[in-house]
């Protein structure tokens, strides 16, 4: 799929996760084979800026390419500004984000909420894509609810304004994460528009990556919860999709890229904050592999950063142990 001027090979690509897709993780997907990775959501309000969890977000340097930030807000001069700044710090690709359901987020009109509003859209993505000089995406759901499903008509908009590809999670607002993805709507998107078309929900494995192309005509996949604790899940995709077979991942690749995934978080955020955010990594990574919650509770209790590499080490190491045996 191309994205501008950028050749995104696979098309499978790491969805924007509040909390989650910081820097050590998008890294940590590229190499596993994601093709394009997005950073969390930014706000547009600069004056927030300043604070550490904007400034996490902006760590841009060093940063497989292409660099791709999300922004959210719904005033089209404040969002191009932002734009302006996260291009000139080192973004190539910039995302807007028009499909959050979180209810903090749409009570300031803001993510989803903004379907509700086609001529706000329109203003917003002009306002975007005449104010940087890289390709700008835009993320969105099929619409605010059931009886308002407008995502082609959001689609429409989008190639009207410049936009260089799309992406619909095939939920409603409504729907949060709840139910079943339903890829009907975007079959309709894909032909309301000619865009790079990127489908997004319940894409967990090969099977429903291939099926999610098949079933919307769509010219990518993106991948969101799915990879939590599991990055292996692109290459198993990208694998599937070229007709092939990914191995499994062995006990000592398991422990090293965790470990090296928990070295990441604990030099981006410092030491105490770092070890306060891998502890849900450290969750995800042992449900993804089905091991034993044996040390669970010393692993959550941990508040040094080589205790806690530690103590994930050991646990993987008996789990891996006990299955062999």
């Amino acid at each position: 799929m191309q994205i501008g001027p950028h050749a995104i090979d696979p098309p499978v690509l790491l969805a924007p996760m509040a909390g989650i897709t910081d820097a050590p993780f998008r890294a940590l997907c590229r190499r596993m084979g994601a093709g394009l990775a997005f950073s969390e959501m930014l706000t547009s309000d600069r004056h927030l800026w300043a604070t550490p969890k904007s400034r996490q977000r902006l760590a841009l340097t060093g940063e497989p390419g292409p660099v791709a930030v999300q922004l959210a807000g719904t005033e089209p001069a404040e969002l191009a500004a932002a734009a302006r700044d996260v291009a000139a710090a080192g973004a190539e690709l910039i995302d807007l984000n028009m499909g959050c359901p979180a209810k903090k987020v749409c009570r300031r009109a803001a993510g989803s909420a903004l379907m509700r509003d086609e001529a706000l859209v329109g203003r917003i993505l002009e306002a975007v894509v005449a104010a940087v000089p890289v390709p700008v995406s835009l993320k969105i759901r099929t619409g605010w609810d059931a009886e308002h499903r407008n995502a082609p008509t959001v689609a429409r908009i989008a190639e009207e304004t410049g936009i260089a590809t799309l992406t619909v999670h095939g939920r409603t607002r409504a729907d949060g994460y709840s139910g079943q993805a339903e890829f009907g709507t975007l079959a309709r998107v894909r032909e309301a528009t000619s865009l790079p078309l990127v489908a997004n929900g319940d894409i967990v494995d090969g099977p429903s990556a291939l099926r999610a192309l098949q079933q919307t005509g769509a010219d990518a996949v993106m991948v969101g919860r799915a990879a939590r604790g599991d990055p292996w899940v692109f290459q198993r995709i990208r694998a599937f999709l070229a007709g092939e077979s990914a191995p499994e991942p062995d006990a000592a690749e398991v422990a090293a890229v965790a470990d090296e995934h928990l070295r990441g978080l604990h030099t981006l955020y410092g030491a105490e904050q770092g070890v306060r955010v891998a502890r849900k990594h450290i969750k995800w990574y042992l449900q993804a592999r089905g091991t034993a919650e044996t040390d669970t509770r010393r692993l959550m209790a941990a508040t040094d950063a080589s205790e806690q590499r530690r103590l994930l080490a050991n646990a993987f190491a008996a789990e891996f142990q006990e299955f062999a045996a």
